[in-house]
C-alpha cells in the first residue's frame, strides 16, 4: 500500500460516516502488525498557487472545459440530492453526465480485478449489477493467510462420526454425498481470519462471559472455603489445615487466571470433500457461538468454490464476518477467504456498487463486475506480499479481466523496475488489461509518487483531488474552497527518472461500502486509494461503451484519451506534478476515442540518455543539483513505437509511418527540432536544456509530438523536463531564512536549497503569526541520491496559537534539498485571515574520514579525523553498541513445484518454492529479528517474486511471520527454527540461493549495551590514559582522537565468534532542544554505524588439567571396566518399535543383569528402557516391571554411605574430591529418579485398578464394589500407603516442588482429592520449565481442571494447547 513510512500499507485513511469531520482524519485501517512498521499515514495535499517563474502554456487536453467544471464556486450550498452525490462524487469527472446520456454504458460488460485487502460480498450495493448479473464473480485470497492444511483425511464411524484436525469429535449431515468416503480435515484460529478490530470487539465481547464464569467459580470457591472455617472454627489438625491450604489455593488460581487471561481466539474445525461433482465444504464454529447446539457441522450449509455458485458463509452472529470458501490442490488445502481491512471493499463500491434505491450512492460503473484478488496479507496486518500480487495477475488473466485497480504502493529504489512489474508489462502488452494504481499519500513534496502507480510507464498512476462539493459534502467543512486542488498529502512527481509519475487526478474520497463486520454499512475514507477505483470506475464507463460500439479496447488508446481530455487542476506549469495532465473526463474520454477508433494503438516508450553517456537510462530529463542547473547539457531521446503482442506485421508495424512536429512548452530553455517522421522501428533526436537563466526555483517543460496530420489529437507523447534551481547558501554563513510566507488553506511553499558540502544536519525553526484559529501544517525535506530510495524527513505540526516550533534532521552535504511547506487543504477554512509563516534553517556538520567505523576485533582502537567545513561545531563523540548480528547457513534447502491451481503463470511457467531451513539457539529470552541483506525492504523493485518466514519452536509453535520487512519479535530461551520460503519460475535462480546467509539481530536490553569510550593518544584503550571528551572544532583545523574497542569483560554472554556487535556513533552536539549528551547518539539526527567483530574466545585455561592423573587401576581392570561400559552403551541404544525388538532388548537386559549384579548405571539403563516400550498391552503388569526395576536400583545403593557423604562438606581444592562428587550426584540422581518412577508407577496401578472397579460397578451393580471395599476396609487400616512410604523416602534426595519430580507431588496432592493445591504446584513446575514447555504438563493440567469442573479453564486452556502444541506447521 501507498506509503513511504508504512512500507506498503494501504493509502486511505477512513472515518464512519456518523462521525463528521472539521479536519481531516487521521484514523488509519490498522490490524496493525500495520503499527510494527508505522504509526501513522500521511495524506497530503497541493493546488494552491506558487511564486514561480511563468512559462509558455502547455497543452494537456484537445477538449477544452471551462473553469466551473474545475470546480470554481463560490458561496457553495447542497441541497439534499447534491449532499448525497458529494459522498460518491461522479460529477467532476463527468460519469454522472455520461451515464445519464448512455445508460446503457454503465460499465456493462466490464470486469475490474481489485488488488487490495479483500472485499465484502455482503457488503451493501456488491450482490447485483444494474443489469441483475452477479456483482463479484470470483474471491480469492491470493496471499495464502486464510489457507488450512486439509491433507489429513478421515473416515466417518458407523454413527457418522469424524475426529477433526484440532481433536474434536464431529459429525458429518447423513445428506452430504460423499462417493469416496474420504473427508479432508484441518483447523485454524477464527483470530487469524479476522482484521485487529474485529478481533478487538470480539475479545472484550468473549471476556465478559469468560469473567461472568470465572467470578461464578470463584464465589463457589469462596463459599466452599467459608463452609470449611465454619465448620471447624479453630483448624490444627494437619489434614484439614491440608484441606484449608487447596481451598485457598483454588481461590487464589482462579483469581490469577483472571489476571494472565489471553484470548487466542476459538478454533475453527474444517472439512472438505468431494461430492462427485465438486469439492464441498463445511465449517463446524459450536466454539464461537454461546448457545449450546448452535454452529454444529452438521447444520452448516455446505459451500464450494466462490465463482461457481458465487455463495458465502458467516462465522456467527457476534463476528458479523463474512467468508468464502475456495479449495486447491485436489482438497489438500482449503482457503478461507475474509478481508484484511476495509479498505478492499470500500475501493470497490467506489467502482462498481450498484444500489438501486439510492442511485446518488452508486459507485461509478454500477454495471461493472469485478473479482476480488485479495493481496493485504491478513498475517502481516494487511501488508502486500509478492505472492499475493502474482497471483492476483494470474487470476485477472485467467478471468480475462478487462481491467485491475490497486490501491497500493510504496516508495521504490528504482522505478519502472521489478519482478511485479515485469509481469505487469506482460498483462498490459500482451493481453491488454487496463492497469490503474494510486500515486500514494506522501505529499506534498516533490518525487514522493510511490511503485507501482506511480513509477510504472504500463500503469496509469491517479492523484487525489477535492472539489468543493466533496469538502462541503462528505468532510463536512464549515466552508467549501473556491476551487477544487489536489489533496495536501496526494504524493507529487516526478519520478527519481525525471517520468511525470503522475497521470491523472480523480476524486480522492468517497463514502462507501464497508464490510458487515463493522456493522455499519458505510464509511468516508479519503486517499489516492479512493480515487484510483473512482478513475477506474471511470475507465470501466470507457470500455463498456468501446464494447457496446465495436471499438478496439486497448490500455494505449484509453490511456492516451484520458491524458488528453482532462481538465487542468491549477494555472501553472509545474502543477502538472502534482496532478498529472489533469481532472478526468469521462464524457470528453469517449469523444476522442470516437475520433480516433481508426488511429493505431500504440505506445510511444521513451528512453533518454545524457549525449556521451550510455547510462543511466531515463524517461524523463530531471535537473535538481546545482551542477546540473549551471550549463547547458544534450540529450538523446528515443522514441519507440510499442504495439501490442498479437499486432500483424504487415497490416499494422508495417504500415505504420507518422510525420510528427515537435515543440516545447518553453524554447528558452528546452529546444528540439521541428519534425519527426516516426516509423515502427523509432527514431531518435537530440534536444538541448539551458537552465542557466532560469531563477531559483522549480520549473517545468515538457517536448510533444503532434500529428501533422492529425493534430486534433493532441500529443501522441511527451517528454518531461523538471528542473529545480537550487538556492546556494550565501555570504559564507550555514543559515537560510524564508521570512513572511503567506499561506492559506491549501497553499504549498517549496524552496530548493544547495546544501552546503560537509552538512550532515539542520536545525530549523519554523514561527506562525497572523491567526486565531489553529493551523496545521505539513513540513518535507526530501534529497535524491542515486540508487536510494528519496530521503526524506517529514513533520506535521498543528498550531494552536501563534508560536515557535524548533527541530533538527539529517541532510546529505552536496545534494538539493527540497523544503515543502504546506498548510493543510482543509485547515483555517472559514477563518479567512492569512497566516504568515517565518522559517529558518541552520546547517551543521563534522566532517569525518570513516562513515561507518568497524572495530576489527582486535585491542587497537580506531582513529577519527574530525573537521568542521561551515562553521564552529561542538565535538562531542557518543558511540554505544547494541545489537547482536549473528550470521547463519540454512541446515536443509528443499526445491518443490507450486500446484497449478494458483501458481501457474500466464505465459504458462510454473513458480517453484524454496523453502530454506535455519536453526539458531537463545540462552536467554531475548528481542530478535531476522535480516537477509539481498532481498529485504524491497518489494517491488525486486527481482525475486516472494519472500516469507516463520520461527517456530521444538513444538511448531509459531511466534513471529514476516517477510521482506522483518519484523521484532521478543521470544523466550530455546531453540528456534526459522523456515524462509523463497518463489520464483527460474530454477537456477532458486539453486543460488539454497546457502542464503542470514542474520539473525538480537538487541541487548540497557544494562547489557556497551557504551565505547574515546582517547587521544592510541595506547588508552590498555593504558587507560588520554580519554577524550570533548573539544570545539573551528572551520579548516582537523582533530583526531581515537574510539576504542569494548573490553572483553564487557562483551554480553554467548556471544558466539564471527557475530557482529551493532549501533551508532555520533559527534556533534545540537544547539537546540534536549540531547542525551553522550547517551544515545542514535537520537542524533547525525550518527554513523559503528561495529565490532567479535574475535575468538579465550582458551579455557582449566581445560585438559587432571588428564595426567595417575591411574592407580591396572590395565585388565580398566581393559574389563571398558568392555562393561560399551556393553551398557550399545544395551541403550537398541531401539523397541517392533516385538521382535522388546525380546531382544529384554534377553540381553537379563544377560547384563546376570553379568553385571548391581551395577548401578546399568540397572537405570534397564529402568530407562522399560518407560520407553511402546504399545504396551498388560499396563498394570508394564508398571509392576517398572516398580521391579526401581526397586533393584534402588537396592543396588549404598543409601547410608550416600547420606554420610552429603552430611559432609568437600574440598573443592582436592581433585579426586572433585571425582568423588561428581560419582555421588551420579548416584543421588539415579537413586532419586528410580524412586520418582516407581511413585508415577504406583499412582498408574491405583488408577487403573480404579478404572477396573468402576467398570465392575457398571456391570455388576454397585453392591459388589460396596462388598469388596467392605472387605478390604480393615486391611488399609493396617496396610501401609506404598506411595506414600516411597514419596517420603524420595523427599529424603530432592525438592519434591523441583519442575523435575513435581509431577510425583502433584499426583500426590491429586489422589488426596486437594486439587487446588495441585493445581498449584502444578503452575509452579510451568513457570520453572524452561522452553520448550512440556506438553505432558499441560496435559497434566487440563485433566486437573477437568476434575476439578471449572469448564470456562478447559475450554481455555484447550485453545492454548493448540497454540503451544500444533499438530503442524502452517502452510506458507
Amino acid at each position: 500500500m501507498q506509503n513511504t513510512l508504512c512500507k506498503g500499507r494501504f493509502v486511505a485513511k477512513f472515518q464512519s460516516i456518523s462521525s463528521p469531520f472539521l479536519s481531516p482524519p487521521l484514523l488509519i485501517i490498522t490490524p496493525e502488525k500495520l503499527t510494527s512498521r508505522s504509526s501513522r499515514e500521511r495524506k497530503r495535499n497541493s493546488g494552491a498557487e506558487r511564486k514561480y517563474s511563468r512559462s509558455k502554456a502547455m497543452p494537456c487536453s484537445s477538449f477544452v472545459n471551462s473553469v466551473e467544471e474545475n470546480g470554481a464556486l463560490r458561496n457553495f450550498k447542497l441541497n439534499e440530492s447534491t449532499f448525497l452525490a458529494s459522498l460518491m462524487p461522479k460529477r467532476e469527472t463527468g460519469a454522472d453526465r455520461f451515464i445519464e446520456a448512455h445508460p446503457d454504458f454503465d460499465g456493462r460488460g466490464v470486469v475490474i480485478a481489485i488488488f487490495d485487502s479483500g472485499v465484502d460480498p455482503a457488503a451493501a450495493g456488491l450482490q447485483v449489477t444494474s443489469d441483475g448479473k452477479p456483482k463479484i464473480l470470483d474471491v480469492l485470497d491470493c496471499t495464502g493467510s486464510g489457507d488450512i492444511d486439509t491433507s489429513s483425511v478421515v473416515k466417518a464411524d458407523a454413527d457418522g462420526c469424524i475426529q477433526g484436525a484440532s481433536g474434536a469429535s464431529l459429525i458429518v449431515n447423513s445428506a452430504w454425498k460423499n462417493p469416496s468416503g474420504e473427508w479432508h480435515v484441518g483447523y485454524k484460529f477464527v483470530y487469524d481470519f479476522f482484521t485487529d478490530a474485529l478481533t478487538s470487539r470480539l475479545k472484550k465481547e468473549r471476556k465478559k462471559t469468560w469473567d461472568k464464569k470465572n467470578q461464578e467459580a470463584i464465589a463457589e470457591a469462596v463459599k466452599q472455603l467459608d463452609e470449611l472455617e465454619k465448620k471447624h472454627t479453630k483448624i490444627e489438625d494437619a489434614n484439614l489445615k491440608r484441606d484449608r491450604e487447596d481451598l485457598q489455593n483454588r481461590v487464589d488460581f482462579l483469581r490469577k487466571q483472571a489476571d494472565s487471561y489471553d484470548d487466542k481466539g476459538p478454533v475453527v474445525d474444517a472439512v472438505t470433500w468431494h461430492d462427485g461433482e465438486l469439492w464441498r465444504v463445511a465449517l463446524d464454529t459450536q466454539s464461537l457461538e454461546d448457545e449450546p447446539g448452535c454452529g454444529k457441522l452438521a447444520d452448516f450449509v455446505p459451500l464450494t468454490n466462490y465463482r461457481i455458485e458465487q455463495n458465502f458463509g458467516i462465522f456467527s452472529k457476534l463476528d458479523a464476518c463474512t467468508f468464502v470458501a475456495n479449495v486447491y490442490n485436489e482438497g489438500n488445502i482449503l482457503s478461507i477467504v475474509t478481508d484484511s481491512s476495509p479498505h478492499g471493499t470500500h475501493v470497490a463500491g467506489i467502482a462498481t456498487a450498484f444500489h438501486p434505491k439510492e442511485p446518488l450512492l452508486n459507485g461509478v460503473a454500477p454495471g461493472a463486475q469485478l473479482i476480488s484478488c485479495k493481496i493485504g496479507d491478513s498475517r502481516l496486518g494487511s501488508m502486500e506480499t509478492g505472492t499475493g500480487l502474482t497471483r492476483a495477475l494470474i487470476a485477472a488473466v485467467e478471468h480475462k479481466c478487462d481491467l485491475i485497480n490497486m490501491s497500493y504502493g510504496e516508495s521504490t529504489l528504482l522505478p519502472d523496475y521489478g519482478r511485479f512489474v515485469d509481469l505487469v508489462n506482460e498483462v498490459v502488452n500482451k493481453h491488454r488489461l487496463i492497469f490503474v494504481s494510486s500515486a500514494g499519500n506522501s505529499g506534498p513534496a516533490l518525487s514522493t509518487v510511490g511503485a507501482p502507480g506511480g513509477t510504472t510507464s504500463s500503469i496509469i498512476g491517479v492523484g487525489a483531488y477535492v472539489s468543493p462539493a466533496m469538502a462541503y459534502g462528505a468532510h463536512c467543512v464549515v466552508e467549501a474552497p473556491s476551487e477544487g486542488l489536489e489533496y495536501t498529502w496526494s504524493s507529487r512527481g516526478p519520478t527519481v527518472d525525471g517520468d511525470l509519475g503522475v497521470c491523472i487526478s480523480a476524486p480522492g474520497g468517497a463514502v462507501a461500502p464497508v464490510p458487515t463486520w463493522t456493522l455499519q454499512r458505510r464509511m468516508l475514507m479519503n486517499g489516492t486509494s479512493m480515487s484510483s477505483p473512482s478513475a477506474c470506475g471511470g475507465i470501466a464507463l470507457l470500455i463498456s461503451a468501446m464494447k457496446a460500439e465495436g471499438i478496439p479496447v486497448s490500455p494505449y488508446s484509453v490511456r492516451k484519451a484520458l491524458e488528453n481530455t482532462s481538465i487542468p487542476v491549477g494555472s501553472l506549469p509545474e502543477d502538472k506534478l502534482s496532478t498529472g495532465q489533469g481532472l478526468m473526463q469521462v464524457d470528453k474520454a469517449h469523444e476522442y476515442i470516437q475520433k480516433s477508433r481508426d488511429c493505431p494503438c500504440v505506445w510511444y516508450q521513451i528512453k533518454i540518455n545524457q549525449a556521451g553517456k550510455l547510462t543511466p537510462t531515463s524517461r524523463g530529463i530531471y535537473l535538481r543539483d546545482s551542477c546540473s542547473c549551471r550549463q547547458s547539457t544534450e540529450w538523446t531521446v528515443q522514441i519507440e513505437p510499442k504495439f501490442h503482442e498479437d499486432a500483424s506485421n504487415l497490416d499494422e508495424l508495417v504500415p505504420f509511418e507518422e510525420c510528427i512536429q515537435l515543440h516545447s512548452s518553453g524554447e528558452a530553455v528546452v529546444r528540439a527540432p521541428g519534425y519527426l517522421l516516426l516509423t515502427h522501428n523509432g527514431r531518435s533526436f537530440n534536444i538541448v536544456v539551458d537552465p542557466t537563466n532560469l531563477s531559483d526555483g522549480l520549473h517545468y517543460y515538457e517536448v510533444y509530438g503532434i500529428d501533422c496530420k492529425a493534430p486534433w489529437r493532441g500529443p501522441l507523447f511527451r517528454i518531461p523536463v523538471t528542473i529545480t534551481k537550487p538556492k546556494a547558501v550565501k555570504n559564507g554563513l550555514p543559515l537560510i531564512s524564508f521570512l513572511g510566507m503567506s499561506f492559506l488553506p491549501g497553499h504549498i511553499e517549496r524552496s530548493f536549497i544547495e546544501v552546503p558540502d560537509g552538512a550532515s544536519w539542520v536545525e530549523a525553526t519554523i514561527r506562525t503569526s497572523g491567526f486565531d484559529t489553529a493551523r496545521r501544517f505539513f513540513i518535507d525535506a526530501v534529497q535524491i541520491s542515486p540508487l536510494q530510495r528519496p530521503k526524506k524527513w517529514e513533520n506535521v505540526i498543528t498550531f494552536s496559537s501563534p508560536s515557535a516550533k524548533s527541530f533538527a534532521f539529517p541532510v546529505e552535504g552536496g545534494r538539493t534539498m527540497e523544503l515543502s511547506i504546506a498548510q493543510f487543504w482543509s485547515s483555517g477554512i472559514g477563518s479567512h485571515e492569512t497566516t504568515i509563516v517565518d522559517f529558518e534553517i541552520g546547517f551543521h556538520g563534522i566532517s569525518i574520514n570513516k562513515e561507518e567505523v568497524v572495530l576489527d576485533g582486535s585491542e587497537a582502537p580506531v582513529r577519527i579525523d574530525a573537521e568542521a567545513l561551515l562553521s564552529s561545531e561542538k565535538l562531542l563523540p557518543a558511540a554505544i553498541l547494541n545489537k547482536i548480528r549473528v550470521p547463519y547457513r540454512p541446515v536443509d534447502a528443499k526445491l518443490t513445484a507450486l500446484s497449478a491451481d494458483r501458481d501457474k503463470l500466464p505465459s504458462g511457467k510454473q513458480i517453484l518454492a524454496l523453502t530454506l531451513t535455519y536453526k539458531f539457539k537463545l540462552e536467554d529470552a531475548a528481542e530478535i529479528k531476522p535480516q537477509i541483506p539481498l532481498l529485504n525492504n524491497r518489494v517491488y523493485d525486486n527481482k525475486f517474486e516472494s519472500q516469507f518466514y516463520m520461527i517456530s519452536d521444538s513444538n511448531k509453535r509459531v511466534y513471529s511471520m514476516g517477510d521482506v520487512y522483518p519484523n521484532s519479535a521478543k521470544l523466550p530461551k530455546g531453540e528456534y527454527n526459522l523456515r524462509l520460503y523463497l518463489r520464483h519460475d527460474n530454477v537456477q535462480y532458486l539453486e543460488k540461493m539454497k546457502q542464503l546467509v542470514l542474520f539473525i539481530d538480537k538487541n541487548l536490553e540497557e544494562k547489557e549495551s556497551i557504551r565505547l569510550s574515546f582517547y587521544s593518544q592510541p595506547d588508552g584503550p590498555v593504558m587507560g590514559n588520554g580519554s577524550f571528551k570533548s573539544s570545539v572544532l573551528i572551520p579548516g583545523a582537523k582533530e583526531a582522537f581515537y574510539v576504542g574497542p569494548p573490553t572483553k569483560d564487557k562483551l554480553p554472554k554467548h556471544t558466539p565468534e564471527g557475530s557482529v556487535l551493532l549501533g551508532a556513533i555520533s559527534y556533534g552536539k545540537l544547539s537546540i532542544g534536549v540531547q542525551e549528551e553522550g547517551k544515545n547518539p542514535q537520537k542524533n539526527p547525525s550518527s554513523y554505524q559503528i561495529s565490532y567483530r567479535v574475535p575468538p574466545n579465550k582458551l579455557d585455561e582449566d581445560k585438559g588439567k587432571g588428564s595426567s592423573t595417575t591411574c592407580t587401576k591396572s590395565v585388565s581392570e580398566r581393559l574389563e571396566e571398558e568392555v562393561r561400559d560399551a556393553k551398557i552403551k550399545v544395551f541403550a541404544s537398541l531401539k523397541q518399535g517392533t516385538d521382535e525388538e522388546c525380546l531382544e532388548w529384554k534377553k540381553l537386559s537379563i544377560s547384563l543383569k546376570t553379568e553385571y549384579p548391581k551395577y548401578t548405571p546399568l540397572l537405570s539403563k534397564i529402568l530407562e528402557g522399560l518407560l520407553h516400550e511402546n504399545n504396551v498391552e498388560d499396563k498394570i503388569r508394564h508398571y509392576e516391571e517398572i516398580i521391579g526395576a526401581a526397586d533393584e536400583v534402588v537396592d543396588s545403593i549404598d543409601q547410608d554411605e550416600l547420606a554420610k557423604y552429603f552430611s559432609l562438606k568437600s574440598d573443592p581444592e582436592d581433585e579426586g574430591a572433585e571425582k568423588t562428587k561428581k560419582r555421588m550426584d551420579t548416584t543421588r540422581d539415579q537413586l532419586a529418579e528410580a524412586l520418582y518412577q516407581k511413585g508415577l508407577a504406583l499412582a498408574e496401578i491405583e488408577s487403573l485398578k480404579g478404572e477396573k472397579a468402576s467398570a465392575l460397578a457398571s456391570t455388576k451393580g454397585p453392591e459388589v464394589v460396596d462388598r469388596t471395599d467392605d472387605q478390604s476396609a480393615p486391611d488399609a487400616d493396617v496396610q501401609q500407603d506404598p506411595f506414600e512410604e516411597n514419596f517420603k523416602e524420595l523427599k529424603k534426595w530432592i525438592d519434591a516442588k523441583s519442575s523435575k519430580y513435581g509431577t510425583l507431588l502433584v499426583t500426590r496432592e491429586r489422589r488426596s482429592g486437594r486439587l487446588g493445591t495441585a493445581m498449584k504446584v502444578l503452575n509452579g513446575m510451568i513457570q520453572d520449565d524452561g522452553e520448550p514447555p512440556k506438553k505432558q504438563l499441560y496435559e497434566l493440567k487440563l485433566s486437573l481442571l477437568n476434575e476439578i469442573g471449572w469448564g470456562h479453564l478447559v475450554a481455555y486452556e484447550k485453545q492454548w494447547m493448540h497454540v503451544r502444541f500444533p499438530a503442524s506447521l502452517p502452510l506458507f
